[in-house]
């Protein structure tokens, strides 16, 4: 079997040992004569992989105690008006930050079961760079101040996160979580879809402060509460079992791996190669995103014209280079370089990048 390096924006790639693993046991898991998506969700043995990961999680982003980690169906998308239901009081509205396409549909679906104010948007250029925390329209009564950590489409990320004082903030970081170290003590509440660095699609991830969940709003449908899903453990309902099985064999992985620590280093690195083979390309290569917005997770850019970069999608994928197309709403080339892409990876891309400019 030939794998190839897979730059898909998600779901995207995944650890070859976790894969391994996950395949070494997925007809009998630990001895139990059956796959841990037969096992029922109440049973020990499911209990434990839940467990774990959430220990693992929790571990791994120095998750202070006075948080909770719940998992949930239903993507980041069904976060976008589970956020707004639970802590929008009636009387308030909610600040809003739009930096990209997820940005701005998180504050649509706010805006149609609540009130919502959008403080800074940087659409107007294209969603280039993410803007700077002094020019927000704050309201200084907001329920909480909305912001997308990382931007797949256009190739943006907050490259830190300022003092946004006693707001509660809320961050949707799904395509950049266990990337790089945060502090999760910043934020009320983190949610992310599992399908970028955590593992495939089917599970989102909830971290939520314990003194911001008291304060959601009652009389809401029993599964759009997060008061349920903390109460039961996340078990209030059948979980995304293999989802979550999966995303602890991921988490292992990063832990094998040295943990956040040494999973940034590796970005880093991943990152500075290839945007510096795209500055130093004399224009032929050029990113979308302004340098200090950069995404270490998507790298947007594109090239002379659309006829190469149809031929450069085409040829790379002949090279085992695959996932590379941009987004259908803004064309060009995309490389999402995930946790799991190898720094091999990388180069070999880079050395394309090289051939393909001399070539054409």
């Amino acid at each position: 079997m030939a794998r190839v390096y897979n730059f898909n924006p998600g779901p995207c790639t995944l650890p070859l040992s976790a894969l391994e693993k996950c395949q070494a046991e997925f007809l009998d898991f630990h001895g139990t004569g059956m796959s841990i998506v037969e096992a029922s969700h109440r049973s020990k043995d499911y209990e434990a992989v839940h467990n774990d990961a959430q220990k693992l999680l929790r571990t791994l982003m120095n998750i202070p105690d006075d948080y909770q980690i719940i998992f949930l169906g239903g993507g980041a998308s069904l976060q976008f008006c589970m956020v707004p239901m639970n802590f929008i009081p009636a009387g308030r509205s909610a600040d809003y930050v739009i930096t990209g396409a997820w940005a701005k549909k998180a504050y649509k679906e706010a805006a149609l079961v609540a009130k919502a104010h959008i403080v800074a948007s940087s659409e107007a250029d294209h969603y280039t760079y993410i803007p700077k925390a002094e020019s927000y329209d704050r309201d200084p009564q907001a329920a909480y101040l909305h912001v997308t950590s990382n931007n797949t489409i256009y190739g943006t990320e907050w490259q830190s996160y300022p003092d946004f004082g006693t707001t509660p903030v809320v961050v949707d970081m799904s395509s950049d979580i266990l990337s790089r170290r945060v502090d999760v003590s910043k934020f009320s509440l983190i949610y992310a879809g599992a399908q970028k660095n955590l593992g495939p699609a089917g599970v989102t991830v909830v971290i939520i402060k314990d003194n911001f969940a008291k304060q959601a709003n009652n009389g809401l449908p029993t599964m759009l509460s997060y008061r349920t899903h903390i109460d039961n453990n996340s078990l209030f309902n059948t979980p995304p079992v293999f989802a979550i099985y999966l995303m602890k064999l991921v988490l292992e992985w990063v832990d094998a791996q040295g943990g956040l620590k040494a999973i940034e280093s590796l970005n880093r690195k991943k990152a500075e190669l290839l945007y510096s083979a795209i500055d130093s390309s004399e224009g032929y290569y050029r990113g979308t995103a302004k340098p200090d917005s950069r995404s270490w997770m998507n790298a947007t850019l594109r090239l002379p014209d659309e006829e190469r970069e149809q031929k450069f999608i085409a040829e790379a994928k002949g090279q085992g280079l695959v996932g590379l197309k941009g987004h259908r709403d803004v064309g060009g080339i995309r490389v999402s370089m995930y946790n799991a892409m190898p720094l091999s990876g990388i180069e070999k891309l880079v050395q394309f990048m090289a051939e393909f400019k001399r070539k054409n």
